[in-house]
């Protein structure tokens, strides 16, 4: 019997410290509706996270605009007294402010984005922060003095490793005038978001691409669909095939399905035992003509 776990998807280095599994695990469905206030169960949602390290991830991401700050809550109970803690990767976002349910405003003055990270780290429970993203780009700030912020803060100790969001190739070339680059996290998935240059290009600069809202099917997870008939073939389930090309499309994607249902938790994580053929990987490529 195939064991679930998120080390059978590969590894992925940010440095020479230590791998993280490629398969990891966003906390954005740990909060109220529309990403606003506490999760409806806290209880079950430490659950899902202490669950998710049993199934060998050790790789998540957060941000302190979700809830705002109740995910980190929920993330920093559910890794408390876990082992080997210093082999958890988290990453963090910073640079969006919010006023209600579903409202998202970016706000990228330096000063912000530094108080951000300081009480970031605070509720996290951590002395500095692994990879820390600039959740958007702020127009009213240059990109300079944005990333140039998280420059400052590296320089300091506090952040190990920038990454931008949202962003594109333009944009991150910008930003790599400042600062190294190491991440980016794009919204990305097999059916109607492809920004295949931007992870192109940030295969070729050894940055790693985390997509956001990977499992995003919509249509073609209904019955009948395309990702719904190969899921027959496989005998798996239509998320499974979402990811399972994910993991395929390029060796720096680290998907990061987020979910408040162990269930759920447990089929995204089988995902990694998932090897679509190259006929099958094709054919879904040419879903999304963007």
């Amino acid at each position: 019997m195939t064991t679930i776990n998120a080390a059978n998807a590969g590894t992925y280095s940010f440095d020479d410290q230590f791998k993280v599994n490629r398969l990891g695990y966003g906390t954005m469905q740990l909060t109220g509706p529309g990403t606003w206030g506490p999760y409806a169960d806290p209880e079950n949602g430490i659950k899902v996270i202490k669950k998710a390290l049993e199934y060998g991830v050790n790789f998540f991401d957060t941000a302190d605009s979700y809830g705002p700050w109740f995910a980190d809550r929920y993330l920093a109970a559910g890794l408390s007294g876990a082992q080997n803690r210093d082999q958890i990767f988290i990453s963090d976002k910073v640079g969006q402010t919010r006023q209600g349910p579903n409202i998202w405003t970016p706000h990228g003055e330096p000063n912000y984005l530094r108080q951000q990270v300081e009480v970031s780290m605070m509720t996290l429970g951590i002395d500095h922060e692994d990879l820390v993203f600039l959740h958007r780009i702020d127009d009213h700030f240059s990109i300079a003095d944005q990333v140039g912020e998280l420059k400052q803060l590296q320089d300091e100790g506090k952040i190990k490793h920038i990454g931008l969001s949202q962003v594109t190739v333009d944009q991150i070339k910008e930003a790599q005038k400042v600062a190294k680059i190491d991440a980016i996290e794009n919204l990305f998935n097999v059916s109607d978001h492809r920004d295949d240059d931007v992870v192109d290009y940030a295969a070729s600069q050894n940055m790693a691409f985390l997509p956001w809202f990977p499992l995003a099917t919509g249509e073609l997870a209904q019955p009948g669909s395309v990702l719904s008939t190969m899921a027959q073939k496989y005998q798996v389930s239509p998320a499974q095939i979402a990811l399972a090309w994910l993991l395929k499309r390029s060796d720096n994607i680290l998907p990061i399905p987020g979910t408040s249902s162990v269930e759920h938790l447990a089929d995204n994580v089988a995902a990694a035992n998932v090897e679509l053929s190259t006929a099958d990987f094709n054919g879904l490529s040419q879903l999304s003509q963007k």
